[in-house]
């Protein structure tokens, strides 16, 4: 793995951590491929629970991919972390709950590896941007489709436009972040934000996350009428068994994952 990208796992928590501060964590091809290692180790491992993705240095979360060598390349299309974003490359869909943890610049493609975190923690210091447009750089949008529904219709569109940044306060106000706080508490808020999410069931929190994306863009009663393999897998699973055996005994869970 990249040295640029730096992977950790201690118990249920996986930390995946963007280490190339002097080029505001800029993604290069070799951070691309470890970022899309890391993605398929947290889904493949069954003791990780949830994943933090962090980044190093006050100055920026990510600027995005790296352009320096010019923004053509026809060998290789970036696909920042193997698609989880969609950019570039086949989506990829990560099980595990993942909680972003942000800072200073969260720029295009850094911005769109934000908005594809489950929850945001945000140091105050944060500016969100879109400069695409401003800056006569197009590619496969990927961005901005995350952006047109995951912020009001006018505040996205007029990031998309402008390139205008969003500060972190406006971004909490519009639900973008779920937690504002200063940089010196950054690490701490997204592992109290990871700790809560790994107190519960493993798998039922993976089969909620399922269920809830899935079937987002779909009407209610669809939605409401599919059956999901992973709700279901989960009813013959041992922390079912589990949970009701510790609500019944009146202690904390143990939880298996399995």
């Amino acid at each position: 793995m990249s040295s640029e990208v730096e992977f950790t796992k201690d118990g249920p928590v996986a930390r995946v951590t963007l280490n190339r501060p002097k080029s505001l964590n800029a993604i290069t091809p070799a951070m691309d491929d470890a970022l899309f290692a890391a993605w398929n180790d947290i889904n493949d491992d069954p003791d990780i629970r949830v994943a933090i993705l962090s980044a190093t240095g006050e100055k920026a979360f990510c600027a995005g991919g790296d352009v320096s060598g010019g923004t053509e390349n026809p060998d290789r299309r970036m696909a920042l972390g193997g698609g989880l974003t969609g950019v570039g490359g086949p989506l990829l869909t990560l099980r595990k709950p993942l909680i972003a943890a942000v800072q200073g610049y969260v720029i295009g493609g850094g911005c769109e590896l934000a908005m594809c975190a489950d929850i945001v923690v945000a140091a105050d210091t944060t500016q969100f941007g879109i400069p695409e447009t401003k800056v006569g750089i197009i590619g496969e949008a990927g961005i901005m489709h995350r952006a047109i529904r995951q912020l009001p219709h006018h505040v996205a569109l007029a990031m998309i436009l402008t390139g205008e940044r969003l500060p972190a306060a406006k971004a909490e106000l519009y639900g973008l972040v779920n937690e504002v706080v200063p940089y010196a508490d950054l690490s701490a808020a997204a592992e109290r934000w990871a700790r809560k999410v790994a107190a519960g069931s493993p798998l039922a929190v993976q089969a909620a996350k399922d269920a809830a994306l899935s079937r987002l863009g779909w009407p209610l009663d669809v939605a409401l009428a599919t059956r999901y393999e992973p709700i279901e897998a989960y009813a013959s699973s041992k922390d079912r068994l589990e949970g009701r055996a510790a609500f019944a005994e009146k202690r904390p869970p143990q939880w298996q994952g399995r």
